[in-house]
């Protein structure tokens, strides 16, 4: 029966072709879709993810996500570390300044201030350099993509000098880092370099990274800190997801790629489901004649559901190889790159095309189930 199955769903390749067709589109939208999103969204966290060395970020207590903190008076910095449970704390910085290029152009870029002592904080795979140069006097680091993108369609090389907020500055390394959400350059310095870069705040503070003592729980340890500094303490998770969430309650992203998602799948289930009805519709003769023959309603469903998994197996992988080969080619484009194809992405898409065939089962059975074997020998 599975074999006769299979030849019913393979007699007609036009239609055949199309049920593969429309739910390879469904999986293709929703799969590019959903890789898009958790890659835009991710990125509004990505200098949290970043940064390995600490467990716990200790904040303003209004801060609602990372690029909203206002600087803490330094001696915030010893009270942290007096806290039980802190192993160590150091000064972290992070904010938007102005370079300005030897020829006069300008960008804005993103500053991140590590600790000078520990470099807790700096990036952890270079390309060019090595990290220990960042000790040196005016001494900064810039990621992959903000070099291309300030130095385009040049080599990749260090000792170049530049301005940063009216300061002189010295290239030493070129690193890798998450691009961020509004794709701009990442530069790396010492806390002290920031100090001089930014030399009417008194205090340029705006984080303090802190490691819990070995043993001790993270979130215990954040509930001690803020219990006798007043401040906010997150764990890395805690403050990536209310950064993130803080985007996905403020921002029209989630609505804008809900909106091109439902449409796949309604256009996927529309479409598949059309089509696989009006294959049921075209075979009913067939499937009265295994009635009169003596097949039971649960073979017949047997049948249908293989011809549904075979289709959507065959179109849930082609979408998904498509995607795949998309991802590949646009992660070379600055703006797309870290976007790809994720299993979360994968999974749910997965979900989405076993909910679209049973639908589409449903209707096709409802024909069938209630099929009359003398169908067979009408004209």
């Amino acid at each position: 029966m599975n074999w006769l199955a299979l030849r019913m769903l393979t007699g007609d390749r036009s239609k055949y072709f199309s049920l593969i067709l429309s739910i390879a589109f469904a999986t293709l939208l929703m799969s590019q879709q959903v890789s898009v999103f958790m890659g835009i969204v991710t990125r509004s966290a990505s200098q949290i993810i970043d940064v390995r060395d600490a467990d716990i970020w200790v904040m303003d207590n209004k801060v609602r996500y990372i690029d909203e903190a206002p600087y803490l008076p330094s001696n915030e910095l010893q009270r942290v570390r007096g806290v039980p449970g802190v192993e160590w704390a150091v000064r972290f910085h992070k904010s938007n300044m102005n370079a300005r290029l030897p020829d006069g152009n300008f960008r804005n870029v993103v500053v991140i201030g590590v600790d000078d002592a520990t470099l807790v904080g700096s990036p952890r795979e270079m390309i060019l350099g090595e990290l220990s140069t960042l000790s040196k006097p005016n001494a900064v680091f810039i990621d992959k993509a903000g070099y291309e993108y300030m130095w385009p369609n040049q080599p990749f090389k260090i000792g170049q000098e530049f301005q940063l907020n009216e300061r002189r500055v010295v290239l030493e390394g070129i690193c890798k880092a998450s691009a961020p959400f509004t794709t701009l350059p990442i530069l790396y310095t010492r806390f002290t370099e920031v100090e001089r870069c930014l030399p009417s705040n008194r205090n340029v503070m705006n984080y303090i990274l802190a490691k819990p003592v070995k043993g001790r729980d993270p979130l215990e340890v954040c509930k001690s800190i803020e219990e006798q500094t007043a401040l906010m303490a997150l764990t890395q998770d805690g403050f990536f997801w209310r950064t993130i969430d803080y985007f996905m309650g403020s921002t029209g992203i989630p609505i804008n790629f809900g909106i091109t998602i439902s449409l796949g799948f309604i256009v996927g289930a529309a479409v598949a489901g059309q089509t696989f009805y009006l294959f049921t519709l075209e075979n009913l003769k067939q499937f009265g004649a295994l009635k009169a023959m003596g097949v039971t309603n649960a073979r017949l469903i047997g049948m249908i559901l293989l011809q549904a998994s075979v289709v959507s197996g065959i179109g849930y992988g082609l979408g998904m190889g498509v995607t795949a080969i998309f991802f590949t080619f646009t992660n070379r484009i600055a703006p797309m790159a870290g976007i790809h194809l994720t299993t979360v992405a994968a999974s749910g898409v997965g979900f989405a095309v076993l909910v679209i065939i049973l639908l589409t089962s449903i209707f096709s059975l409802r024909k069938v189930l209630f099929l009359e074997p003398a169908v067979v020998f009408r004209g």
